[in-house]
């Protein structure tokens, strides 16, 4: 007998409800206003009080209507079917419904229930299985997809029998299980999972190690993310977040993209609407969106399916890795996200901890990227599942709580300045407050000389703001326009040019050995004006040559060219670059 309420305080779409009986937190149940059933959950329970937070406006909502508790809680459903697809925090499905705007209480079908899918076997009668075990695969798009023993069922199982190869659909029965009692169960291609419960169904969770190339420098090269680590972009409104992201999301290497507007503003989601269908992936030459889910609540959407969209999401993500593939998940903006807890702690009338964020924002935000991972299953295979996360604090200001939060449990941190975004220096990654502790696409000696001179070039740089250009020594000058050069040439890219879009991992080596080399050289430059020029050429060289494809005619032609200026330069390699190079050989 399922529990039932009556509506007994209203919140803004915090509702109060006096319950029957046993309820449990994080409990879906349906708030009912007049014909119109809204879907909440269950955040906290106080005796016979529960306290439910409502996925809708909760306008013409009154103290007496009926709620009734469903006994589970908040679930995504899992099925071939799930790729290409715009979803909502709740997975409804965007593109089935109607007008401008959601009509309050709506709710549509994840899934075609209706459409076949040619179902090929891949375990038989006698095999024993557990949660997670593949039992068959369909294709969806180009993708492999895995038909799996549900994860909820715990326990091991025994193959009865498995459907031949054939046409089914999602609700058709694909096998019969038994367990260690002879009970059977019937296992369809659909499935169910709570999405505040991450899915363990693997054997080790190795530390991550592989560089996930994402085809941008100031990332692959001095500050990587990898394959199931973690990651995130903090900077101002405006300096190119978002924008950084869909470049990731095209050029990373991943099998299924995940993206999550998680209280972006519409004009941006639509955008991406807009954008995705028409991009083609240089992967496989397919359209990018064949690989891509997009879960959407934009800040017009209600408060409380924030929160639901960013776990929905990474509940998708952990399904994908259990068919052995690579994930990568990329929420804008979990700011917002928090704004949102911020506001149901408020709400609640809970102890707020700093800038009246909750308490618990630390454990909150630890607990989604925990959830990324590079996994090896029972059979052997891996995948892994890849958060980048960005945070959007107000004037930039890096000390706020939840850039805070998010920078004690993630990997990698690529923070955006206002100053090079001001510059037109995109990406607007500044190199000398990012870090990260994966290892690079490059050997690390190099990476850090790199650095180094980066460093060393922005202490001349403020000196000479102060004591101006001509009390800097020639030597001084000749260091800081090497930092001006490497920061132009290998640090900015042009996301309006083809080829320097995306950097591959071959180029980036090549190119670096090739910037060690000409700034860990010394130069016959009698004065500041010569050095200047001397470089300036040097540098729009440079920048052509990014612009010529790898190892082509043109690419040598350019690099020809390159050595060229450098010998009028009266260039000499430095012991130090040269025995550098010499031991990344």
């Amino acid at each position: 007998m399922k529990t039932t309420g009556k509506v007994s305080g209203i919140i803004s779409n915090i509702v109060i409800v006096r319950a029957d009986g046993a309820v449990a937190q994080n409990e879906i149940c349906y708030v009912y206003c007049g014909d119109t059933r809204m879907m909440a959950e269950v955040i906290k329970v106080i005796g016979d009080d529960a306290y439910v937070q409502v996925y809708d406006s909760t306008r013409g909502l009154k103290i007496g209507d009926r709620v009734d508790f469903e006994g589970h809680m908040l679930e995504a459903t899992l099925a071939p079917g799930l790729l290409s697809k715009n979803y909502d925090g709740l997975q409804n499905d965007l593109a089935k419904m109607d007008g401008l705007f959601i009509d309050r209480g709506s709710i549509t079908d994840p899934l075609d229930f209706d459409s076949e899918w040619e179902f090929k076997p891949l375990a038989k009668a006698g095999d024993k299985v557990s949660a997670a075990s593949w039992l068959g695969e369909v294709q969806e798009q180009w993708i492999a997809h895995k038909i799996m023993v549900p994860f909820i069922m715990t326990g091991n199982y025994t193959v009865k029998s498995v459907a031949a190869a054939g046409s089914y659909k999602i609700t058709d029965t694909i096998a019969v299980l038994a367990d260690v009692d002879g009970n059977e169960y019937n296992v369809t291609m659909v499935q169910k999972w709570p999405v505040k419960q991450a899915v363990r169904c693997y054997t080790e969770k190795p530390r991550p190690s592989k560089v996930m190339e994402t085809g941008v420098r100031a990332i692959d090269t001095f500050n990587p993310l990898a394959e199931g680590g973690t990651g995130f972009i903090p900077g101002p409104f405006g300096a190119g977040k978002t924008v950084l992201q869909h470049a990731i999301s095209k050029q990373a290497e991943a099998d299924v993209i995940i993206i999550v507007a998680c209280g972006e503003r519409a004009n941006e989601v639509v955008e991406i609407f807009k954008e995705f269908p028409e991009l083609v992936d240089p992967r496989t030459g397919h359209k990018l969106m064949e690989r891509t889910i997009i879960i959407c609540n934009t800040s017009s959407m209600p408060v409380a399916s924030r929160e639901a969209s960013v776990y929905t999401s990474v509940t998708l993500a952990e399904y994908y890795r259990q068919m052995g593939l690579n994930v990568l998940l990329l929420a804008d903006s979990t700011s917002r996200w928090a704004q949102a807890l911020r506001e149901m702690s408020g709400r609640l009338e809970e102890i707020p901890g700093e800038e009246a964020f909750p308490a618990y924002l630390e454990s909150y935000i630890a607990a989604f990227y925990e959830r990324a991972g590079y996994v090896r299953l029972p059979d052997g295979s891996t995948g892994s599942v890849t958060i980048g996360g960005t945070v959007s604090p107000a004037g930039g200001n890096f000390e706020e709580p939840v850039t805070q939060a998010t920078l004690k449990v993630v990997g990698a941190f690529h923070g955006l300045s206002r100053e090079r975004s001001d510059a037109r220096k995109y990406p607007a990654i500044d190199p000398l407050i990012s870090w990260s502790k994966y290892s690079s696409v490059i050997d690390a000696k190099k990476s850090d000389y790199c650095k180094k001179i980066l460093h060393e070039g922005e202490e001349i740089d403020s000196m000479m703001k102060v004591i101006g250009e001509e009390g800097t020594t020639l030597a001084d000058f000749i260091t800081y326009l090497k930092e001006q050069m490497l920061d132009a040439v290998y640090l900015q890219q042009n996301s309006f040019d083809a080829v320097d879009a995306n950097s591959g991992t071959d180029r980036q080596r090549y190119v670096t050995d090739k910037l060690i080399y000409i700034l860990g050289s010394e130069y016959s430059l009698s004065n500041k004006e010569d050095a200047r020029v001397f470089f300036n050429r040097m540098r729009q060289k440079f920048i052509d040559w990014n612009y010529t494809e790898f190892k082509t005619e043109a690419f040598n032609k350019v690099e020809n060219e390159l050595d060229a200026i450098y010998s009028e330069g009266g260039g000499t390699l430095t012991t130090s670059a040269e025995l550098l190079l010499k031991d990344g050989e």
